[in-house]
């Protein structure tokens, strides 16, 4: 398995940078640090119909989210909702605005980004909070944002796949909004850290080994049943009813074999499921269009994945 040549340039260029490690800076740190990369590694320009925020209620304050809409005929538009990345302490709207911008024009359809409270402030469970409060906003008000109710999705990376695959099952538990389709970017799907592909890439593949521990640390503090289901959602011990999932892992990432363990979970329950792996890839390469040839093409499969399961 080599590494893709852009992808190593990308690695060697951080690593000649001497810069800190994110598992060693304060959380408000590290927020500062990633927001810094995403101007870099995504300085793309990607027009778009129409771009909108808003703030929606939600359990403990209102939350913001972001609504893009692409140029199309007219019609209500099927609807992704969308939670970004950032082992659920750092990211935002921001980081993944040219991610949701792509998704929406290459799937003509309307995407929802919503930015959910930030740990260690507002640790577990309060981002499958917001999120599935956001999700239930999005099926009553689909009209609203020309949106189609009876087409929606649910898709992030990283921690955000982590939410949208748990944003699956707990509509599926509470019959709560129907959901027909699932986009999991490289998911975090079990808190066990214990795969082989956290043992091969634990140091030197942009996600360390010890940055996931310090997310978990905050997210999920000392004390807490990390096994659950909303928070490991492959130890869940019901996986059948669940949409349609498209699953995508990088072949250089901690994260790899979880993300597998997952859809070959999910097809084992009997659900629908693509699975593909970007060899080359390491984490985090869906917000590096700039600088990512593979990132481009990869967009544009999920697209064509979310597209067709609208139709």
């Amino acid at each position: 398995m080599t590494l893709d040549p852009q992808a190593k340039a990308i690695l060697d260029q951080l690593a000649a940078a001497e810069g800190p490690k994110l598992y060693d800076l304060s959380p408000a740190e590290a927020r500062e640090m990633y927001n810094g990369m995403a101007q870099v590694f995504d300085a793309v320009d990607v027009p778009i119909g129409a771009v909108s925020d808003k703030l929606i209620p939600g359990p403990a304050a209102d939350i913001p989210i972001r609504i893009y809409t692409p140029v199309a005929t007219s019609g209500a538009l099927p609807v992704l909702v969308f939670f970004h990345g950032g082992g659920w302490v750092i990211g935002n709207i921001a980081t993944h605005d040219k991610l949701c911008r792509t998704l929406a024009n290459e799937s003509c359809c309307v995407v929802v980004s919503v930015d959910y409270r930030l740990a260690p402030e507002a640790p577990f469970p309060a981002a499958v909070d917001d999120c599935y409060a956001a999700l239930e906003w999005v099926e009553k008000n689909a009209s609203e944002i020309g949106g189609d109710a009876n087409r929606i999705a649910v898709g992030g990376d990283s921690a955000g796949g982590n939410l949208a695959a748990v944003m699956a099952l707990k509509a599926r538990n509470d019959k709560g909004p129907e959901i027909g389709f699932q986009l999991l970017i490289y998911p975090v799907t079990d808190a066990r850290m214990d795969t082989k592909s956290y043992q091969d890439f634990a140091e030197g593949y942009l996600l360390e080994k010890r940055s996931m521990e310090w997310f978990f640390d905050q997210y999920a503090p000392e004390g807490l049943d990390r096994a659950q289901r909303y928070l490991s959602p492959l130890r869940a011990q019901r996986l059948k009813n669940l949409p349609p999932a498209y699953i995508i892992t990088a072949g250089h990432d901690v994260l790899r074999d979880e993300g597998k363990a997952y859809a070959d979970a999910l097809k084992e329950a009997g659900c629908d499921v693509t699975y593909v792996n970007y060899e080359g890839m390491v984490h985090g390469f869906f917000n590096m269009q700039a600088v990512l040839d593979t990132a481009k093409t990869a967009i544009k499969d999920a697209a064509r994945a979310l597209e067709k399961a609208f139709a």
